[in-house]
């Protein structure tokens, strides 16, 4: 007899049940031994009424540990809910990069409020992050970190980096300046640590600097980290002095959230402001209803395409039994073709300037395709029409196969020509337009093959 196994209850359970019956003692168990990211992912499951009364047991460092690791909009909310002095404890514990991340996404009045409670040195730092380009590098950097200069030795370097151990954000990778600030190269606390105390630290540096300028793109130093193996990236102004650096864990936000927006966009869906559990049903329709709005009225035109081929529709009306499979598969192939470039173009495996030979490529993979399924469907339509038939939908299957693929390839290098994001040429936009056309291709070829009038 199979014994019952009976499904140990959730943390989200848990910390509600200890809520609910005002068992602090349990709640504090509960904190104290998981990890403030799974606090903050439990948190998402208990009832609104909850998180204010969670945040109050929680203490103020611990609170602040778990409010790092909330999705921004629960942030957003939670923020809201709290007096000003409150908030600004709490965002007075952050780092300033997730601080400014926080302040980010509140109603202006509201941020003024917090900050004008804030320490006047915690303002100056935040408005000067607040200041640069949202999606900028300067956005997500934090302006805590150590450096040592050249002339220093390995023992006084030490001695440094232990002063500003509780500063500095990490110290794993470390960045050589000069009394002006200016950047000259990198070591590793490895190398300092295994090094010779009365050696100089310019014995040991590494001058092959990778850096970002504080008003480029948040992807590109996502982009940047991934390439070069990176920890630690550091952001520099104009002059080449270091203003701040961007860790791993900062730019992995920003890849989850740019993969996100690209699936909505090529799927034709707006950007989405919060999660999917999150939004209303009249968030989730207003981001849909546009862009199929958009795509109903690119299909008219299919229907009236039809329209100037009723002909030839009349006069062999197997045709309107090949065209779903032949319409279908010239989406389908552009479809593929956009995906493929949109995603190299989003991780940097092809350039805008590869558009030439990308297309040169995607022409032998078409043709290679349209043969391939123009043979499929002859057999079909040689069995169920006749020789004639079967020759037309072979050959208007090639070309509907060729213009989707080419076009599928061709949108998003235009898009990125025009600073606009490829992701925008989504699936059911291709396949919409490739629609109308694959219309006007296969009715055409049959006409002229069959010589319908």
């Amino acid at each position: 007899m199979n014994a019952i196994i009976e499904e140990s209850p959730s943390l989200a359970q848990e910390l509600r049940t200890a809520l609910e019956r005002g068992e602090d003692d349990l709640l504090s168990e509960l904190v104290a031994a998981h990890p403030a990211q799974d606090i903050a992912l439990a948190l998402g499951e208990l009832p609104r009424q909850h998180w204010h009364t969670l945040f109050e047991r929680l203490g103020h460092e611990r609170a602040a540990e778990v409010y790092a690791h909330l999705p921004t909009e629960h942030q957003t909310e939670l923020l809201q809910n709290l007096d000003h002095d409150q908030a600004s404890r709490l965002i007075g514990e952050l780092s300033y990069d997730d601080a400014a991340a926080v302040l980010d996404e509140l109603q202006d009045e509201h941020a003024e409020a917090i900050l004008d409670a804030l320490p006047e040195d915690d303002q100056q730092v935040l408005n000067s992050l607040l200041a640069y380009p949202e999606e900028s590098a300067g956005r997500i950097m934090t302006p805590e970190f150590a450096t040592v200069q050249p002339e220093w030795t390995v023992a006084e370097a030490l001695d440094h980096l232990r002063e500003r151990s509780e500063i500095a954000e990490t110290v794993n990778t470390i960045f050589a300046v000069t009394p002006k600030g200016q950047l000259l190269g990198w070591l590793r606390l490895k190398e300092l640590l295994l090094s010779r105390p009365t050696a100089r630290v310019q014995a040991i540096l590494h001058t092959d600097i990778v850096s970002i300028e504080a008003h480029e793109d948040q992807e590109e130093a996502a982009r940047r980290i991934s390439h070069y193996d990176l920890d630690v990236l550091p952001v520099v102004d104009e002059w080449g002095a270091i203003l701040g650096i961007i860790t791993v864990d900062d730019v992995l936000d920003i890849i989850r959230d740019e993969t996100t927006e690209d699936f909505h966009r090529m799927a034709a869906v707006a950007d989405l402001p919060l999660s999917l559990r999150d939004a209303s049903l009249k968030i989730l329709y207003r981001k849909r209803i546009g862009w199929l709005v958009i795509l109903v009225v690119v299909n008219i035109l299919s229907g009236t395409a039809i329209t100037f081929f009723e002909a030839s529709i009349e006069a062999v009306v197997a045709l309107v039994f090949f065209l779903p499979m032949v319409i279908a598969s010239g989406g389908n192939a552009g479809a593929q073709a956009s995906t493929l470039m949109v995603r190299a173009l989003a991780t940097g495996d092809i350039q805008a300037s590869d558009w030439l030979r990308m297309g040169l490529k995607e022409i032998l993979v078409a043709a290679s395709l349209g043969l391939a399924l123009a043979a499929a469907i002859w057999l079909t339509g040689n069995w169920l029409g006749t020789l004639q038939v079967a020759n037309a939908i072979a050959i208007a299957m090639f070309l509907v196969v060729m213009f989707g693929s080419l076009f599928g390839m061709t949108l998003p290098f235009l898009l990125t020509r025009l600073k606009l994001d490829p992701a925008t040429a989504s699936a059911p936009l291709i396949t919409s337009v490739v629609d109308v056309v694959g219309i006007v291709i296969y009715f055409g070829v049959a006409t002229a093959i069959l010589r319908l009038g």
